[in-house]
């Protein structure tokens, strides 16, 4: 079976076999049999993390569950279920997840194993919301790790180098509703000189930009309160807007009108193309304290960006303590790129990008375009996890040239 393409199209997966397992028991037979593979999320990521020339197993077909714990504020569901299938059924349970991606199209097994995040001061990545992993490992053993377990931080963002990944236990909060107001007309100079101010001023804040020219951009705020009548003399858009040149409708409700947690909070609505839909990706998450000195080394290669460029996004995110999180020991800001289709443009482009960041400590995510390969002086706890990997994975079935380029070269 032709393994298809990701998302993107820029990665033609050379997988022998494509399986869809529709049980536990088909899906622990396929992974004993197999001499090499790699699990499959939404098929999202950017980069080749999950390319294979053995076998490729997607978990979504196996049947739907649903567990929810109110006494431990917990759920559990299948890894292969997308959040905005999901959160609906939540909400109406009275409950919700503390925060969400930009898109709702995401699987949570695919989003939590790679670092995947939102936005917001005092929220954490997709992935500190796990307690729990229940994963089918080389040998066609269930297994389960929790919080509190030996090297459950190392087993959270796991690349898929520990096993295929069948459900996901998430911590919960009591469902909230939510505002998303846009403000457009902020120059760089208020951007910089207020940024600590701008990213805590709402629940969530997504900053929108195409480095070019004085004028900055957009401040998407998602809001659980009131927000203010004006930042730093600009007002809040009466009408909504799209992003990376998509339109209104594709975009979650703005204007001010309160609305469900899981319909303010993603960018995209479920039902549309998520994003732009012809793109290339690329992601640094900086540590807090070097941000802005990022962003104005950065602001040096404009001219070069734009042309290439549909739109950047920053966001914000509370540190973590996952081995393989972008926000492992530190706060951290992302600077997302979303490029137009110039697969040769864009990848002379990223190394003069990481040129300037990764001496501040930025780490690219791991479902992105990146140049860097050996990633390994960037994560403290990375002899750790190796040491997790090769006794979960002594002969190495689920690695990819991927992750021996970039983890365990």
């Amino acid at each position: 079976m032709d393994a298809g393409s990701n998302w993107a199209g820029n990665i033609r997966y050379a997988a022998r076999e494509l399986h869809r397992p529709t049980s536990i028991p088909e899906l622990r037979r396929t992974v004993a049999l197999s001499r090499g593979l790699r699990p499959l999320g939404s098929r999202h990521s950017f980069s080749a993390i999950a390319d294979t020339p053995g076998d490729l197993v997607d978990v979504t077909a196996l049947p739907r569950e649903f567990e929810l714990d109110e006494d431990a504020m917990t759920v559990t569901v299948n890894a292969g279920v997308r959040y905005g299938e999901l959160a609906p059924t939540l909400d109406r349970a009275g409950f919700a997840l503390s925060n969400l991606g930009s898109l709702p199209h995401i699987t949570v097994g695919g989003a939590t194993a790679t670092g995947t995040h939102g936005s917001g001061d005092g929220n954490g990545t997709l992935s500190r919301q796990v307690a729990g992993l229940e994963l089918v490992t080389v040998d066609g053993d269930l297994t389960r790790i929790s919080r509190g377990d030996a090297d459950f931080e190392g087993a959270v963002v796991h690349l898929g180098a520990l096993g295929v990944v069948t459900r996901v236990t998430l911590d919960v909060v009591p469902r909230f509703t939510v505002r998303q107001d846009v403000y457009r007309g902020l120059s760089w100079g208020d951007v910089l000189e207020h940024f600590d101010e701008l990213t805590s001023a709402a629940y969530s804040v997504s900053m929108f930009t195409s480095w070019a020219g004085e004028d900055f951009g957009d401040l998407w705020l998602k809001s659980t309160g009131e927000l203010p009548e004006e930042l730093y003399g600009v007002r809040p858009l009466a009408e909504s807007v799209g992003l990376a040149g998509g339109e209104s409708a594709n975009t979650t409700r703005q204007g001010g009108v309160e609305g469900a947690w899981f319909e303010r909070l993603p960018h995209f609505r479920l039902g549309f193309t998520p994003s732009n839909g012809e793109e290339l990706q690329t992601e640094y998450l900086l540590p807090r304290a070097r941000a802005q000195e990022g962003i104005r080394l950065i602001r040096e290669l404009a001219d070069r960006i734009a042309p290439q460029l549909l739109i950047t996004e920053l966001r914000t995110m509370a540190a973590d303590d996952l081995w393989l999180s972008g926000a492992f020991g530190t706060d951290a800001v992302a600077l997302h790129f979303t490029w137009k289709p110039h697969a040769e443009e864009v990848g002379a482009l990223l190394p003069q990008l990481e040129e300037r960041l990764l001496p501040l400590g930025a780490r690219p995510h791991w479902g992105k375009l990146s140049a860097a390969t050996d990633l390994a002086a960037l994560y403290p706890r990375i002899d750790d996890f190796r040491a997790l990997a090769d006794r979960w994975d002594p002969r190495g079935k689920l690695r990819n040239r991927f992750l021996d380029r970039r983890l365990f070269s």
